[in-house]
């Protein structure tokens, strides 16, 4: 059998934009139109500011900014553009694969197409290309990376985004297997970050794309990589997987027939995707019954351990998370968080709501316990009992995350989140998104989202 960077090289020099169902286009461009949307929203962050002057200090130059006035060159544009659409933690997921597939291969596709005078077309076919791999990528891992302690965005999508960028630079199918060779050596990501809130997760997905870039270029000019980055025994799978076992031949299985694009889930909340259904079973629960946040007793909540990991430990500091980005891995914070605000919004990730002594005191009330009925990693299940002060015990299971497949955010419900995002620039922004692959360049797509 053909080495798997060569078969998913083949696949992605003879795919065009007529080999893609119109069902997943259409879910492509709304996909997109989440991103450019959370980007907005992150455009005035604090993390947002320091980002822009280091990418400025490394590459300044002529490519736009998703929302901002800022002008850098490649790498540094898709460096930027990725810390804005993954630094609220409020983008789409590939829910199998664990994987921020748009975070990488949007900002790569921008770029990439930028610099190599590309369409609009040319733009959304490698925007595609780069979240089905990405997302193929990561799901052989069932979950596995996050269990040995590495980020799947920042390896899943620095291979799916090395393909964007080598599609987009007129390489053929050798150089598109070659780009995903050098990439591997560059894929990195760890989760250390869980244990105190650092801001490295932010740059995953940056460091992706600005890989993805680096190892296209070099593909370009013949620099051979291992033939076997995925499937070798010092390739992806076998260094960054402890127990999974794995498969690495799961990465082609219906390949350009099923669309793996289609199980990316847009987020309804801005935090990590493990904690959505304990917040909407949460909410419900509140609503239907009626119960003030001072009658709350306890809150058990059951989670698998690989999630429990991630939002659940070290559990002491979970229940009083030192930043926003803390807060959004606390699913005690959060449980906290829905009990006394009745929502889970930007606003609850604020400095005044970390020390909200009504959140804080309800995060003490949380505790952790295994559910052996979950589906993770197909989806991301939650089961809550409420046990109240006049001893109700009140009980709700979300089997499968809203956002999944499963049960999808509708058109108007990521419309409505994009309006939410922008405000006032929403309309016109909104339709030039949703054209997106329709008519003109990549360049003016990109400078109609640039900020004046």
């Amino acid at each position: 059998m053909p080495a798997i960077a060569d078969v998913i090289g083949e696949f992605a020099a003879r795919t065009t934009l007529r080999d893609v169902p119109d069902e997943v286009l259409g879910r492509a461009r709304h996909l997109a139109l989440d991103s450019v949307g959370v980007a907005f929203a992150a455009v005035d962050q604090e993390f947002t500011q320091r980002a822009r002057k280091a990418a400025a200090a490394l590459g300044p130059g002529d490519q736009p900014v998703l929302g901002l006035p800022d002008r850098l060159a490649p790498r540094e544009a898709a460096l930027l553009n990725a810390v804005l659409v993954h630094g609220l933690d409020f983008d789409d997921t590939h829910l199998p694969a664990i994987t921020h597939v748009s975070a990488t291969a949007l900002p790569v596709s921008l770029a990439a197409a930028i610099q190599h005078g590309r369409s609009a077309e040319d733009l959304l076919l490698a925007y595609v290309l780069g979240i089905e791999i990405s997302a193929r990528v990561g799901t052989v891992a069932h979950g596995g990376f996050h269990a040995t302690g590495f980020h799947p965005t920042g390896l899943a999508g620095a291979f799916g985004s090395s393909v964007a960028a080598a599609k987009l630079a007129g390489l053929p199918a050798d150089g598109i297997a070659e780009s995903q060779r050098i990439v591997g050596s560059m894929a990195s990501g760890i989760l250390e970050f869980l244990s105190d809130g650092a801001w490295t997760k932010r740059l995953h997905p940056g460091w992706a794309a600005t890989s993805a870039l680096t190892a296209a270029t070099f593909a370009s000019v013949g620099w051979p990589g291992p033939e076997e980055v995925y499937e070798g025994r010092y390739g992806l799978y076998a260094t960054h997987l402890r127990d999974t076992e794995w498969d690495a031949t799961e990465a082609l299985d219906g390949l350009g027939e099923r669309w793996e694009l289609l199980a990316t889930a847009v987020k309804p909340y801005p935090s990590c995707h493990f904690t959505h259904a304990f917040a909407d079973a949460i909410l419900v629960l509140k609503e239907s019954e009626g119960f003030a946040a001072s009658d709350v007793e306890t809150v058990r909540c059951l989670i698998h351990e690989t999630p429990a990991a991630a939002v659940c430990e070290p559990i002491e500091r979970k229940r009083r998370p030192q930043d926003d980005y803390d807060a959004k891995f606390s699913l005690p914070f959060i449980a906290g968080a829905c009990l006394a605000r009745d929502r889970l919004t930007l606003d609850e990730f604020t400095p005044e709501s970390l020390a909200d002594p009504e959140i804080l005191r309800l995060a003490q009330l949380v505790e952790i316990a295994d559910d052996p009925d979950s589906r993770f990693p197909q989806a991301y299940s939650a089961e809550v009992e409420i046990v109240l002060t006049d001893g109700r015990r009140l009980h709700r299971r979300e089997d499968v995350n809203r956002g999944h497949t499963d049960r999808p955010l509708s058109e108007a419900d990521i419309r409505a989140k994009f309006t939410g995002n922008l405000g006032e620039r929403a309309q016109p922004t909104m339709e030039h998104v949703l054209a997106l692959g329709t008519a003109g360049s990549a360049a003016e797509f990109a400078e109609a989202l640039r900020a004046a």
